[in-house]
């Protein structure tokens, strides 16, 4: 089976709407989380989980639409989603072996869609 643009795209999608639940956890782990009360009023925990949900409710109906082989790696992109993200509402800082990273997952995942051809 041939992957379909569409399934492509909605795993980008579900990545980067799932990167933003990472993002939101180190939010809540700000916060004191040893006693129900202050778990129960803790809406970045809650909203990090429901983002993180989302993403994989998004990359379920993108599995018809082409090969789990070549879908999955895509996942990967999440990482730099996370990692620039990280850098733009939690203040982290991006070195050179960072950024060495995100380019080795890209040039991964260009291979594996120059491979599925």
């Amino acid at each position: 089976m041939a992957t379909q643009l569409w399934a492509i795209g909605l795993v980008i999608s579900a990545t980067l709407i799932g990167a933003f639940g990472p993002i939101l956890l180190k939010k809540a782990s700000a916060k004191r989380l040893s006693k129900l009360s202050s778990l129960a009023t803790n809406y970045p925990l809650f909203g990090g989980v429901a983002l993180y949900a989302t993403g994989t409710l998004l990359f379920i109906p993108a599995l018809k639409g082409g090969d789990l082989s070549v879908l999955y790696p895509l996942v990967s992109v999440a990482y730099i989603w996370v990692s620039l993200l990280s850098v733009k509402f939690l203040g982290e800082k991006m070195n050179k072996v960072k950024w060495l990273g995100i380019i080795l997952i890209i040039i991964g995942v260009a291979f594996i869609g120059i491979g599925s051809q």
